[in-house]
């Protein structure tokens, strides 16, 4: 794979044969960020869960302290005075029923996150198709399938996050904005990976957290020293 020049400087920054303590790591990505734009700062976990068993799923969410640096545009699934609850607490969207064709057969995706009341879970059922491949679809484990609309969303716009393993038991989250300071940063990702331990899967038999990785959205990946944050 070809990469640009920038990339090719930036990638001189990072000893690949290296594993980075957590603030130095941070520190690397932020320097080795040359995009144009406000990138995002994302951790890669690979993880010895086997997520083909349900006793080693590993998903929840986690509200970050300083938030991701991303404005999230969240859809409401509700009915009844739920519907202006909804909209009272700042749901960029808020439907039923007469939102399925318009996801399903126009592909209106314009929300990053999906919140629903559990009796909007067998509509919002119909567009599992649509929205679980694309990790939208509403889970209780993530907060996003509650009563309490308010608290999900308040929370949601307050940088809460989900985590998940991937078809190859990898966990992607978001940590941040390249321009969050380093310390914001490293609250975020020590928030993120407390949850994550309290999540280890009680069946598992060895590591849990075989390696992990930070990056910025087009800079190259640091590597953690695993054994400092999960010892």
């Amino acid at each position: 794979m070809k990469r640009g020049k920038r990339y090719v400087e930036a990638a001189k920054l990072v000893d690949r044969s290296n594993l980075y303590d957590v603030a130095d790591a941070i520190a690397l990505v932020k320097k080795a960020a040359v995009a144009k734009f406000d990138e995002t700062v994302e951790v890669h976990l690979r993880t010895g869960c086997d997520g083909r068993h349900a006793d080693q799923q590993v998903r929840g969410a986690v509200v970050l302290p300083h938030g991701t640096g991303k404005t999230v545009r969240i859809l409401v699934f509700a009915k009844g005075a739920k519907v202006d609850e909804a909209q009272a607490a700042g749901a960029d969207f808020v439907g039923g029923e007469e939102l399925i064709p318009k996801i399903q057969n126009e592909g209106w995706l314009d929300f990053d996150v999906v919140v629903a009341t559990p009796d909007m879970m067998g509509v919002v059922g119909r567009l599992g198709r649509v929205l679980g491949p694309k990790g939208l679809m509403p889970n209780p484990k993530a907060g996003t399938v509650t009563m309490d609309v308010t608290k999900a969303i308040n929370d949601i716009k307050a940088g809460k996050i989900e985590y998940r393993l991937d078809k190859t038991n990898i966990i992607h989250v978001p940590v941040g904005k390249v321009s969050f300071t380093e310390e914001q940063l490293a609250d975020n990702f020590q928030t993120l990976m407390d949850a994550i331990i309290k999540a280890k899967p009680s069946t598992l038999k060895g590591a849990y957290i075989k390696s992990a990785t930070i990056t910025s959205t087009m800079g190259p990946g640091v590597k953690l020293n695993v054994g400092k944050l999960v010892g």
